[in-house]
């Protein structure tokens, strides 16, 4: 069997990864004590020179949305999770419907230990949001309330009656093409 070998232009660019060299002061030259004065002062200085760059926020996008759009985009997130197998936060998600004020998406859990399941996964969720609505002023806001009646879609109407809700032209949908529900 021939394997042919692999052709390289001679024209790549070449790749240097430099690592900024960190000069610590140390007063001549000699061993720096854990406790000392000077100790603390190295720290400081490492901690100047190491410091992270920020992205300026002013340049992210801010486009307005509708709730209509924020719930397709949290129904569509849902899904993903439940064919991932994450049958516990989809069904947290889908639990109803959230209520947007602003740009802040307010959510209605019925106890304490879903709110905790849903902190795991709310920042991966606003990763999300924000990326689909160009929108990164996007936050959550979980309530709790103990008394909350939940509502699911059991029967095939149900279902069609929720996402009618969602999006009404998909009543359009079903008159044009004389669908059954």
């Amino acid at each position: 069997m021939n394997i042919p070998t692999p052709v390289f232009p001679e024209t790549l660019p070449e790749v240097v990864i430099t690592t900024p060299k960190i000069e610590i002061p140390i007063e001549n030259g000699a061993k720096v004590s854990a406790l000392s004065l000077s100790s603390i002062r190295a720290k400081k200085a490492l901690e100047q020179t190491s410091k992270a760059v920020v992205k300026e926020v002013a340049h992210l996008p801010t486009e307005p949305f509708t709730e209509t759009d924020m719930l397709l985009q949290w129904n569509k997130y849902a899904q993903r999770l439940g064919d991932k197998g994450h049958k516990i936060m989809e069904s947290l998600l889908l639990i109803n419907d959230p209520k947007l004020k602003g740009t802040t998406i307010i959510h209605e859990l019925p106890n304490e230990g879903s709110k905790i399941d849903f902190e795991s996964e709310k920042y991966d969720l606003m990763g999300y949001l924000r990326g689909k609505l160009h929108n990164h002023d996007i936050t959550i806001e979980i309530v709790v309330n103990e008394k909350m009646d939940a509502r699911k879609a059991f029967t095939a109407q149900d279902k069609y009656n929720r996402l009618n809700e969602i999006n009404p032209n998909l009543d359009l949908l079903r008159k044009t093409f004389d669908l059954d529900i």
